[in-house]
């Protein structure tokens, strides 16, 4: 938990309201909330929709255009399918994956990175050899030095200084350490006992992986003894990170899977593999644009943005999906042989026209995160506090947000200069080393996330950040924040004991174009086929891009 000190120097800087920060620029980009809610707003009410003001007719179409959507678009390709329609609701495809400029400089809006994809993930091993990301090198796999993160790749700013690393260890106790290679050994005896695999995609689990499934990640650490509060923080911050909520709310298969699926747990000085956990991560200055953008080039005019999908029906034939234009405020019906309906589950449920009993019920029991992404734009660099050197990633111990990243990190500029740091918040999560908070937290904070100006969460960040940075708002000109009330599935404890949220009757398992692909399962319905990362209960790059692979490669 955040100490007294910390607390009360935050709350005293935020409450300083002056001519600082009269200078700087900004507001709320990125996404259009209004579509979302329009069509929220529309359905509730009953009415019906006016009818269709021009008929297309295509092959295939795809329902969103997230990664899932994307994979699915390139997976048709793949196998010599041109005719499709790709409908994406905000202004440029990508989901989760967007990014902006500031200053001319690219940052992300929201994902920033991908872990280098173990053998689980072949679908995107082969996506990055075919992005030039991957190569075979004297009978070894290496990937592009450049889109590796460079170091120095992480820091923490804890009790007044910088220390390389996330995890706290200036000044902590023996005890503390204890409580650190004790959990370290959790993990690996984990790692022993089963397979840790991403993408996760229903796979079976386990009898100890759905004994974790059902249970809080802090009931499992309380069940083993670990309460010391250092690495309840950073639990609690990973938990954050990768599935918007906190020790509170994920499961504990959840808090175990972020380090037995990639690179386990270990604690820097006293294992000689400790320098194994910070590698093996791809980013660029736009984050995962980087990738969603070149997933999309290839579509071209077939991806078609402003498009709010308002109905999905099943006919004896194929397909109707109806669409707003937001460009023309007229509707359009889209009829085809079969559709991948991309589309988070809460839309899904929604939007499918008698919607099935199994999206349904998907829906109701799917947790949804909501989180802000600010872009900072800064003429000059920062002056920094004592420690280690400005990396890449850079958290604050008991702060409520995750940190920000360098945008201008994966530069070969020799001296520091302007730059765009981008701060993450998952909204409804506290930070505190005990994780509390829980699912109506994370519903007051979509709640808030709607309601506050944009003013309100300028001073907050740059309160919190003058910790480490005291001429932060001098030298920042402009503030760009992006709001996603819904922005990822929560891994939320589930007593079936399973991760998947899509029952065997409604499953068709998919062998992909290659034998070398493992089966996927592929939800479907009629002539749809659901791909999206709220299928397997959490979101993550791997999963929404193997689903989506496999919805799209399907043939009927």
């Amino acid at each position: 938990m955040a100490s007294a000190g910390l607390a009360a120097a935050w709350v005293g800087t935020a409450c300083q309201q002056s001519d600082a920060v009269a200078h700087i620029s900004g507001g709320f980009t990125g996404s259009d909330l209004a579509r979302g809610h329009g069509l929220r707003d529309a359905l509730r009410s009953g009415k019906p929709w006016p009818a269709p003001s021009r008929i297309v007719r295509t092959d295939v179409v795809i329902a969103g255009g997230g990664i899932a959507g994307l994979a699915a678009a390139r997976a048709l390709r793949q196998q010599g399918v041109e005719d499709f329609a790709l409908l994406e609701l905000e202004d440029t495809a990508g989901g989760n994956s967007r990014a902006a400029v500031l200053g001319g400089m690219a940052c992300p809006q929201g994902a920033h990175y991908l872990p280098v994809p173990g053998p689980g993930a072949p679908e995107v091993q082969d996506l990055l050899e075919e992005l030039g990301l991957r190569q075979r090198v004297a009978g070894r796999w290496q990937y592009d030095e450049r889109s590796l993160c460079h170091s120095p790749q992480e820091r923490l700013f804890f009790q007044g200084h910088w220390q390389e690393g996330l995890l706290p260890l200036q000044g902590v106790t023996a005890a503390t350490l204890a409580q650190y290679r004790r959990f370290a050994e959790l993990v690996e005896r984990a790692r022993s006992a089963a397979q840790w695999l991403l993408p996760m995609q229903n796979r079976p689990m386990a009898q100890v992986q759905s004994a974790l499934v059902a249970i809080t990640f802090i009931a499992y650490l309380n069940q083993n003894g670990l309460t010391d509060p250092h690495l309840r923080w950073y639990l609690d911050y990973c938990c954050r990170d990768d599935y918007g909520a906190g020790l509170d709310t994920v499961s504990a298969w959840a808090g175990l899977h972020y380090f037995a699926s990639r690179h386990g747990f270990h604690v820097p000085g006293h294992d000689a593999a400790d320098a194994t956990e910070r590698e093996g991560v791809l980013t660029w200055p736009e984050g995962n644009a980087w990738l969603s953008r070149r997933l999309a080039e290839p579509c071209g005019a077939r991806v078609h943005t402003g498009r709010v999908v308002v109905r999905i029906a099943n006919t004896r034939t194929g397909v109707e999906v109806d669409a707003l234009d937001t460009a023309s405020q007229t509707l359009e019906r889209w009829v085809a042989r079969r559709a991948v309906v991309a589309l988070p589950l809460l839309v899904a449920a929604r939007v499918v026209h008698t919607t099935p009993d199994f999206v349904r019920e998907a829906a109701q029991s799917t947790v949804y995160a909501p989180w802000l992404v600010a872009n900072l734009q800064l003429a000059q660099p920062l002056n920094d506090r004592p420690g280690a050197a400005p990396a890449w990633d850079n958290v604050l111990y008991g702060t409520a947000s995750l940190g920000y990243v360098d945008a201008m990190h994966q530069s070969l500029h020799p001296a520091p200069g302007p730059t765009v740091l981008t701060h993450y918040r998952a909204v409804g999560c506290g930070g505190g080393a005990d994780g509390l908070g829980g699912i109506g937290a994370l519903t007051a904070g979509r709640q808030q996330l709607w309601e506050r100006p944009w003013t309100v969460w300028r001073d907050e960040i740059l309160a919190e950040l003058s910790l480490a940075h005291p001429d932060i708002r001098a030298k920042t000109q402009h503030l760009a924040l992006t709001r996603y009330g819904h922005a990822m599935a929560v891994p939320v404890p589930r007593t079936s004991g399973s991760m998947g949220l899509s029952p065997a009757w409604n499953v068709r398992q998919q062998l992909s174009k290659s034998e070398h692909y493992p089966q996927r399962p592929v939800p479907q319905w009629g002539h749809l086929r659901f791909a999206h990362s709220d299928w397997a209960g959490y979101s993550v790059f791997e999963e929404a891009f193997a689903l989506g692979h496999a919805a799209g490669g399907e043939r009927l």
